[in-house]
């Protein structure tokens, strides 16, 4: 039986991929990887990722977002740059966007403010959001608490948080992103996991990060996301055709942009 995935998080247009850029999307073909979601991390990475989405459409499909790591003290330019790009291209969602206190925190104020302005280009454009919470999780949930509203829906990628945590992100009836790091064995997420409902889960790389066993502290491929959905199979105790069923229905659930092909 044909199976169909989809990564729903992964940087194709980095440096890293500049080489074999069409054997990683052959090997994503081959592992039944069907449709590739790529965020945006800054005013520099949007033209070569629209240009890759371009000559591969129905495969690839952008996002567009300032990534808080990206987030200094010019962000308001930034931001004003890539709202721009908004009309005229068929982003899926806003991402990534969100709050990262793990690398630097000089610049936590700049990014409460560009996270709050992204959301709300979620709502105005009825795009789902991307959100990256990296030592923020307390941060981002009391933004989210103030913003949150119906028409606002997204997924919390890369997920590393407790049950607890899952569980606020489930009140708002968001996703959770899950990749390479559930199979990581001292990470403790495939406990989380078994908490949270299929029908929330999305299965992603983070490319070329976070490379899934066996491939850990290599270069991450779309490919790659087959050792993610089955690791989940393993967790649920269920077929992989069933892991793929409920995700890539998920997926394209929440990004109804990404739900037909070119």
């Amino acid at each position: 039986m044909e199976i169909e995935l989809i990564d729903t998080h992964a940087h194709l247009y980095l440096k890293e991929f500049e080489k074999d850029e069409k054997e990683v999307l052959s090997r994503a073909r081959d592992a039944s990887v069907k449709r590739v979601f790529l965020p945006n991390i800054d005013t520099l990475s949007v033209e070569k990722m629209l240009a890759m989405c371009k000559s591969n459409k129905g495969i690839l499909y952008p996002m567009i977002g300032l990534h808080p790591t990206s987030v200094k003290e010019d962000y308001q330019h930034d931001l004003k740059i890539l709202r721009n790009f908004i009309p005229g291209n068929e982003f899926i969602a806003i991402g990534e966007i969100g709050i990262d206190l793990y690398w630097d925190q000089s610049f936590f104020r700049q990014q409460q403010i560009a996270f709050r302005e992204q959301l709300n280009w979620g709502k105005e454009h009825h795009l789902p959001v991307v959100i990256h919470a990296r030592d923020s999780f307390d941060e981002i949930f009391t933004i989210m608490d103030e913003e949150i509203s119906p028409g606002l829906q997204g997924v919390f990628h890369s997920f590393t948080g407790n049950a607890a945590q899952a569980e606020k992100i489930l009140s708002y009836d968001f996703y959770i992103g899950i990749n390479g790091i559930v199979t990581f064995k001292n990470s403790g997420l495939a406990d989380v996991v078994k908490t949270i409902p299929p029908e929330k889960l999305l299965l992603e790389t983070d490319a070329p990060f976070l490379a899934p066993v066996p491939y850990r502290g290599k270069r991450n491929e779309s490919s790659y996301v087959r050792h993610v959905a089955d690791k989940i199979s393993d967790i649920f105790g269920m077929g992989i055709e069933e892991v793929a069923n409920i995700t890539t229905t998920n997926a394209l659930n929440l990004f109804t942009k990404a739900s037909y092909h070119e």
